[in-house]
């Protein structure tokens, strides 16, 4: 057991501990669980936006896929990188503007109905926990790596974590967790982006010069095509990647935590610069990686190169920044598993229970209860997914999130927003399709069927020929939607007006609703 590692692991535990603490004080009405009640400023959302979108796949999974695959990995930079576009010109204020809690609510300022809202919170809870567990599986490993606790128990911890921070805390706890993350995790990165840079004494070219010949791929390191060797793949995950965004519900359920649309732009604004800085600086994690700890050591560490970059921090700065990098590594999942619990909650307490099963009349008490249960439960359901998926690159499995959100959630918001004809039927058939379609194509994929044992989760021939499936749900998801539209009577066309001028000035909004 790394002793150093261990203190600061403690260290993390018990900040991210105190500050759960002190935000449960402020945490009493539905309003402070769920959304802070509006009280954050456009920077520290900003922060938090990038400490919850930062995550293992983030610094973990990429570092690993571009250093055992080179260009291709960066494939996940561009697309995390440039999905706050679409984030910050077509969603994040219209959201604001008509939402109160959740994404469902957006949509039912619309469409004030069950099935609407029902189908709203399964994808949500859907694309959550999908997200979740590759969290929880980069937790697993990192853990087993430092301290030498089995995956189950490492998985246990942080899973037990997540739920004490969110049960107790609120949406309070969770941004100011997320914060501290993000400033720890920019830090860590840049210490070792200049480290890096530093070995190649501070030039490009003798960066690229060096990694041409630092692993078995040679020339081919820094072409695509070593890892994505299907350009229809290809584009499929980057379809998913910048699309996805803009329909993730624990990074929509941020927007409601500032006190209106303006604020939530700029936090999209403050998030963007963060998140771009962060994602250039994965080129010196993966590039580091592959030329001063090699290929043959990652895979030995975890074979979906998962702990690429607490190795590079370890062959650069010896024990002390090993446990550094990896305590952040440790709190970036912490933060990120909060987000993503709260959002799960959020979506059955209060649109599934609150405004189905009690039809709108549950009490503050009641509501809260339901909250804290269905963290609870959420955090159960992740845990047990999460002990199958071990072998699976942690950036791999949010990229599958991302289609699901891309295929499922965005093209229901975009369409409420925007066309005037769109109807309740549409809605839930454009949902339901999104969902449906991207999740059957997942377990029929690549990514779950391999004819060599033991490379994926089951072995067989996939058939469906794409490890994501984004160029096709997310066009189903649209085409879901306008049929579904179309072969109904058309309803809901007298509000569009009031939701389109809502949407775009707040018109109508009570101050810090």
């Amino acid at each position: 057991m790394n002793g150093t590692a261990f203190s600061l692991f403690l260290g993390i535990v018990a900040l991210t501990l105190v500050i759960t603490y002190f935000a449960s004080k402020k945490t009493k009405t539905t309003s402070d669980f769920y959304t802070a009640d509006g009280g954050l400023t456009g920077m520290q959302n900003g922060l938090a936006i990038a400490g919850d979108y930062m995550s293992a796949a983030s610094f973990l999974g990429i570092a690993g896929t571009i250093a055992l695959s080179g260009f291709d990995g960066f494939f996940y930079s561009i697309g995390f990188l440039v999905a706050y576009l679409v984030v910050l010109f077509l969603v994040a204020e219209p959201l604001r503007n008509l939402g109160k809690y959740t994404m469902a609510d957006m949509i039912a300022a619309r469409f004030n109905d069950k099935k609407v809202r029902g189908v709203a919170a399964l994808n949500t809870m859907a694309i959550s926990t999908f997200y979740m567990v590759a969290q929880l599986v980069g937790a697993g490993a990192l853990i087993k790596l430092l301290l030498g606790i089995e995956y189950i128990y490492s998985v246990l911890i942080v899973g037990v974590l997540m739920t004490v921070y969110v049960v107790f805390g609120g949406m309070t706890a969770t941004s100011w967790v997320q914060i501290v993350k993000a400033i720890l995790l920019m830090l860590g990165t840049f210490i070792i982006s200049v480290m890096v840079f530093a070995k190649f004494g501070f030039s490009f070219t003798e960066m690229f010069n060096q990694v041409k010949s630092a692993t078995p791929l040679g020339e081919s390191f820094l072409n695509p095509g070593n890892k994505f060797k299907d350009p229809l793949d290809t584009i499929s995950l980057n379809l998913a990647l910048v699309l996805g965004t803009a329909g993730l519900p624990h990074i929509l359920i941020r927007f409601f935590t500032v006190k209106d649309a303006p604020t939530a732009r700029k936090s999209v604004v403050y998030a963007t610069w963060l998140i771009g800085a962060f994602y250039i600086m994965t080129i010196f994690l993966g590039f580091g990686a592959a030329a001063f700890v090699g290929q043959d050591k990652i895979v030995a560490a975890n074979a979906a190169g998962n702990m690429a970059a607490p190795l590079l921090a370890e062959v650069l700065g010896g024990e002390f920044l090993f446990a550094f990098v990896s305590a952040v590594a440790f709190a970036t999942i912490l933060a990120v598993v909060a987000g993503l619990v709260l959002s799960a909650a959020s979506a059955f307490a209060h649109d599934f229970y609150t405004h189905i099963i009690r039809k709108g009349h549950a009490s503050e008490k009641e509501q809260m209860k339901a909250a804290k249960w269905a963290s609870v439960g959420v955090a159960i359901i992740s845990i047990i997914l999460a002990l199958f998926a071990q072998k699976l690159n942690v950036a791999f499995l949010v990229s599958l999130a991302f289609a699901v959100a891309a295929s499922a959630n965005l093209p229901i918001i975009l369409l409420t927003i925007f066309w005037k004809r769109f109807n309740t039927a549409g809605a839930v058939t454009g949902m339901l399709v999104g969902l449906v379609s991207s999740l059957f194509l997942v377990m029929i994929s690549p990514s779950v069927w391999s004819p060599v044992e033991g490379a994926a989760i089951l072995t067989g021939e996939a058939i469906f020929p794409l490890a994501n499936p984004g160029i096709v749900s997310i066009p189903l998801g649209f085409l879901g939607a306008i049929i579904g539209t179309m072969l109904s009577k058309p309803s809901d066309v007298d509000k569009f007006n009031g939701i389109l001028v809502k949407a775009n000035t707040g018109s109508g909004l009570r101050k810090g609703a």
